[in-house]
């Protein structure tokens, strides 16, 4: 693994990318949930709906690194504030922000 990021702290992504190998697609960041958090959440976008997404097993906690090596297209946006959200539409090359999306609330 390269090291292509030096930002603290984990994130949360699903098995979609890690696991499947499918690019990131969809991202946002919320207020972190403890300090070793950056608040960074990851998702395919295919295939991830309520359920898959609520369902603990289908997604794990990665540092930053971790996911910039599955993804280096979402390393320019690492450092945007919180509640950020970016998206990459199917067959898109370019991230677009995203102004009406409401993340979960806890």
């Amino acid at each position: 693994m390269k090291r292509l990021v030096d930002l603290p702290g984990g994130s949360i992504a699903t098995h979609r990318i890690t696991t499947e190998g499918l690019p990131v697609r969809f991202m946002y960041r919320e207020e972190p949930m403890h300090v070793q958090d950056s608040g960074w959440r990851f998702f395919s976008g295919i295939n991830e709906d309520d359920e898959y997404v609520n369902d603990p097993a289908h997604s794990s906690v990665y540092a930053l690194n971790t996911i910039a090596n599955y993804d280096q297209t979402i390393i320019p946006f690492l450092e945007s504030p919180i509640g950020a959200v970016f998206e990459k539409p199917q067959g898109a090359s370019d991230w677009q922000a995203v102004s009406d999306f409401m993340p979960p609330q806890e």
